[in-house]
């Protein structure tokens, strides 16, 4: 894969945060997930990063930034651009280590992770619809206030920080045969890359980014770091335009490959982790499952597999309707609108139909003005919990063979 000129990361830097950050953070569990093996076919490890005090691994690399300033740098205090987990991190650790700490995120960030920086005593600006025109912002705040700013990943002090998570995964899983990240900005790609090849070159390192956003596999593609239009995607943590010159440039040439992976992927690999591992991780986090889930990576099948699962910072409400839209691919939501006799016992024929199948009924809406010129008959638009797509094919051939005309059936997402 191509790279280009950048800075050196060397193995010392990461090793010299590991030493840094010992009782600042977290050291997470890295266990086997049985369940989520025999998902997958692979042997499935969880690097549970959620569990960090601020809920995502980011706070790795803003807490080795905020250790290595200057006292100046420090009295004055940081700024920085974020979604949400990088400013958390500096928000956690600016307040133990007495630094000011003002952070500018999009106004589209998670509430959960606004409401938490602002507890934690940062303070919070909301601003651009994008991480890019955030990131503008916090650099005029830097110039005009004499701030540091402190990059969420493309800085090489953030990136040593966030490598020292592949330290404690050779500790842990020391035969591993891969391991699966997910790739926003690509400075945990290119800490955890830097290590494995260090220690472990064997070692398969996957890169996972939305198909909503994939600014490093274009990267790779163009053989530089790219700018590519912003869309929404479940994975918030990983919605940057751009990967970093430092990351991409270390990152290149030491990762294996780059996948992407849909939306429906991500939404049914946090259902996933919800009910197999009794989690709550955000899409990011999940996304790394999703591949696996997805079929993108056959090769891993078999093989002893770390997934690092990055981060939990979700909304609740967003999180409940993400596991709608999960168990809607999952074939286990079904949503039909039936065309059905207006007259008395009509909707009680439909649903005993659907009883005898085992589907649960959870809601129902009827539309007489317009269901058509013939006044006899209703639509009715119904939802239906099922065991799986099986099901559903068996809920469409009876109703069909009963004669009630489905138009069209679809699925609830």
């Amino acid at each position: 894969m191509k790279t280009q000129t950048t800075e050196k990361l060397s193995l010392h830097d990461i090793t010299a945060a590991h030493q840094r950050l010992q009782g600042a953070i977290i050291q997470t569990p890295c266990t086997e997930s049985i369940a989520l093996s025999e998902l997958t076919g692979s042997q499935v490890y969880c690097k549970r990063e959620y569990l960090q005090r601020t809920g995502s691994f980011k706070e790795r690399g803003a807490c080795n930034a905020l250790s290595l300033l200057s006292s100046y740098e420090a009295e004055r205090g940081v700024v920085a651009a974020s979604a949400g987990n990088h400013a958390l991190g500096l928000a956690w650790h600016g307040r133990r280590l007495g630094i000011p700490v003002t952070v500018v995120m999009p106004k589209f960030a998670p509430l959960v992770k606004v409401s938490r920086c602002q507890r934690f005593g940062a303070k919070v600006i909301l601003h651009g619809n994008s991480f890019e025109e955030a990131r503008a912002h916090a650099s005029e705040l830097a110039t005009e206030q004499q701030l540091t700013y402190v990059h969420p990943f493309d800085d090489l002090n953030v990136i040593a920080g966030q490598g020292t998570v592949a330290l404690e995964i050779l500790e842990q899983v020391p035969d591993l045969e891969a391991v699966v990240v997910p790739v926003g900005g690509g400075g945990l790609l290119a800490g955890v890359a830097t290590v494995l090849r260090a220690l472990r070159p064997e070692v398969t390192i996957i890169g996972v980014e939305p198909g909503n956003a994939p600014k490093f596999s274009e990267a790779l593609n163009a053989g530089k770091p790219v700018h590519i239009p912003a869309r929404f995607t479940l994975a918030d943590g990983l919605a940057v335009a751009e990967v970093g010159r430092h990351t991409y440039g270390i990152a290149a040439s030491l990762v294996d490959r780059v996948v992407t992976v849909r939306e429906e992927e991500l939404a049914l690999a946090i259902l996933r982790i919800a009910e197999a591992e009794k989690a709550i991780v955000e899409g990011a986090g999940a996304a790394p499952l999703a591949a696996l889930l997805g079929g993108e990576l056959p090769e891993l099948v078999g093989k002893k597999v770390v997934l690092l699962l990055s981060g939990g910072n979700i909304d609740p409400l967003t999180h409940s309707r993400v596991i709608e839209k999960g168990l809607a691919a999952d074939g286990r939501i079904y949503r039909f609108d039936a065309l059905i006799s207006d007259r008395p016992g009509g909707l009680a024929q439909l649903s005993t139909l659907l009883a005898s199948t085992g589907a649960n009924v959870t809601e129902v809406l009827h539309d007489r003005t317009f269901a058509g010129p013939d006044l006899s008959t209703v639509h009715v638009l119904c939802t239906v919990e099922t065991r799986d797509r099986s099901h559903i094919s068996e809920i469409n051939r009876l109703l069909q063979h009963e004669g009630v005309k489905l138009t069209p059936a679809r699925p609830a997402a």
